[in-house]
This record gives structure tokens, sequence and C-alpha cells, in this order.
């Protein structure tokens, strides 16, 4: 049986993000929480927000929590909102204020 949780739009570019995911792919849920709980980046604390809904999703549907690994764990890239920073001469700059989705699939 699986549960999942998914999290769209989330301020915060996919790369930074990815780097977070990469290391508690295919750990115990017990075991990811304590790495994210001691990591210093903004992704790692999204991250737990979402893992916690995914332990939520699997108390609802019975299963048991210290089985529960996190069978998969992706992060794909979302809309980007395109800011312009003005420049010298009339010119201007383009900024990407770049969104992800977070996947997390436990099993």
């Amino acid at each position: 049986m699986e549960v999942n949780a998914k999290l769209c739009g989330v301020r915060l570019s996919a790369q930074k993000a990815r780097l977070v995911a990469n290391q508690i792919r295919g750990k115990s849920v017990y075991k990811a929480l304590e790495i994210l709980k001691f990591s210093s980046k903004k992704a790692a604390y999204i991250i737990k927000k979402t893992l916690k809904s995914v332990i939520s999703n699997a108390k609802n549907k019975g299963m048991k929590i210290e089985k529960l690994i996190i069978y998969r764990i992706w992060v794909n890239e979302g809309k980007s909102f395109k800011r312009i920073l003005p420049r010298a001469k009339g010119r201007m700059d383009r900024i990407l204020k770049r969104t992800c989705h977070i996947n997390i699939i436990g099993k």
C-alpha cells in the first residue's frame, strides 16, 4: 500500500530542493525526519512539512508508521515569476523567481 503527498508552487528553486530530497530518498520516515531536523536549508523545512503530511495520510489508511519508508521523492520545476530590474541607460534585466513542486510517496 502506498501513501503520497504533493506540495505545489513552493517559492524555492527545484535545484535547491533536490539537494535535500536526495539526502532522504530511500530512508525510513523517522530517519528522514532526523536528517531534516538538523539541516539548515530552507528546503528541509518545506520537505519536512510534506513528509509529515505523508505520515498523517498513512495513519488515516491504517498503516504502521514504523515500517514506512520514503519509496519515491522527486522535485519538478513549477512556474517562474518574471520580474524586471532597472539598469543603466533605460535597459532592464529579467529576474526569474522560480517555484517547484514536491512529491513524496511512502511505502
